[in-house]
């Protein structure tokens, strides 16, 4: 594969808990030595949040890790390198994301399935770099296209030699764009990716996310996929697209022809375990404080598990208007989402629900957002909630076992502890002259 690509040197890296790609770049010899041998990597990224910060104490040795050589692929940049994607070994690889979503897609193939998924992204380009931002204080960021709307043919026939250079870079990754359109508010773009079998479609959208921002940088922009960027411009999704298909005869697992909606029972039970177990699994896809800024009425995002057939306004939409890619589209997930910890949970509810033939209910029909959701169904408000939740849900634990959730609560509640203590404009300019 080496020889393929022509690398002299293999960037490899490994995805923390917020999908941040940490790599290391080494000559190609020193690679392939990782890869008999084994690749020891700093425990750390399981010790500290998204501004480094350690929390996790310890004395931060060298703990094993292993190269995945089937993840091999070009360096999109200058040079004849490449990037390889390892990840921490048993037993300390228990935290990983990537590991349980391998073990999921392992689940799947021993109850008969391949599965198959693809994540589409909403993000801001702003017209800020490094400097700029900081110079700022990250307050009220410049946006770049200022005239962009929603499915703007000015933004694409203006920006085409950016957003050209953003797809070529992304093909010589061996990562597939189904389509590129813009969105709502200044310079918001979505991309919906091709579809991939098993750990590669999370693999191809966590590296889309790292791979955008650093483009854009050498562009002198920055790609901004938080949730909500301010309280003026609508949420940015990160939304999930997921179906399954036969091994024996890789016919497509959520359809039946006889069914009313097309859906088979496989289908509706896998639907009926995603929608049970989002609310007290819900940290798991939406693990920052501003994911809760999306899920709020008005936002284009669900406040609470529902269902429905090509409904827009519920948290799983079944999308049948084509019998052979029929699947489901998990609408919680925002634009900062951990596309591993978001595919394996989503996966992990639905193969729950068709071991034990969870039933949905009656798809949900109408306005969702404007409806009073049932108490069993409403959604943490805050990400201290939703962690509680995580902490105390025996079925994830079943499901990712105690090793993994007990380090994925522990950062989420580290995380909501640093927001806790941040003292925000808002409140200076609401309470400083007042109270």
């Amino acid at each position: 594969m080496l020889d393929r690509i022509g690398a002299q040197h293999v960037h490899i890296g490994i995805f923390d808990q917020d999908g941040m790609f940490r790599v290391k770049r080494v000559a190609r010899s020193k690679a392939e030595k990782l890869g008999r041998g084994g690749y020891p990597f700093c425990d750390v990224l399981y010790n500290w949040d998204s501004a480094e910060k350690t929390y996790g104490g310890g004395d931060y040795t060298d703990v094993p890790a292993q190269l995945f050589p089937e993840t091999l692929r070009a360096w999109p940049f200058e040079g004849e390198q490449a990037i390889c994607i390892a990840d921490y070994a048993m037993p300390f690889g228990e935290r990983s994301a990537r590991n349980q979503l391998i073990r999921q897609i392992e689940k799947a193939a021993e109850m008969g399935f391949s599965v198959h998924s693809a994540f589409e992204f909403e993000f801001n380009v702003l017209d800020e770099n490094a400097s700029s931002l900081r110079e700022g204080g990250f307050d009220k960021p410049k946006h770049y296209a200022l005239g962009n709307k929603t499915y703007s043919l000015e933004t694409l026939a203006n920006e085409h030699s950016l957003l050209d250079g953003l797809v070529d870079m992304m093909e010589r990754l061996g990562i597939g764009l189904d389509a590129l359109h813009t969105e709502l508010g200044p310079g918001c773009l979505e991309v919906p990716l091709t579809h991939a079998q098993g750990v590669k479609a999370a693999d191809d959208a966590a590296l889309f996310k790292n791979f955008a921002k650093t483009y854009f940088r050498r562009n002198g922009l920055t790609a901004c996929f938080m949730s909500k960027l301010n309280e003026n411009l609508s949420g940015q999704s990160g939304h999930l697209h997921v179906s399954l298909r036969s091994l024996k005869d890789k016919s497509a697992a959520f359809v039946d022809p006889d069914d009313a909606d097309g859906l088979s029972r496989t289908a509706r039970h896998f639907i009926g375990g995603l929608v049970a177990l989002m609310p007290e699994m819900l940290a798991l896809c939406s693990h920052t404080v501003n994911a809760y800024r999306r899920m709020v009425p008005g936002m284009w995002a669900p406040t609470s598990a529902s269902w429905g057939i090509q409904n827009r306004t519920v948290a799983a939409r079944v999308m049948n208007d084509s019998p052979d890619a029929t699947r489901v589209e998990f609408r919680v997930p925002s634009a900062d989402t951990n596309p591993h910890v978001a595919l394996a949970m989503c996966l992990g509810a639905g193969l729950w629900g068709i071991e034990n033939e969870v039933d949905p209910g009656p798809p949900a029909s109408g306005d969702q957002y404007v409806l009073q959701p049932s108490p069993e169904s409403r959604f943490p408000s805050d990400l201290g909630m939703a962690a509680d939740r995580l902490n105390e849900s025996r079925i994830a634990r079943a499901l990712f076992g105690d090793v993994f959730i007990d380090s994925f609560v522990r950062a989420r509640r580290h995380e909501y502890a640093s927001f806790l203590r941040h003292v925000s404009t808002w409140e200076r300019e609401r309470y400083l002259e007042v109270v």
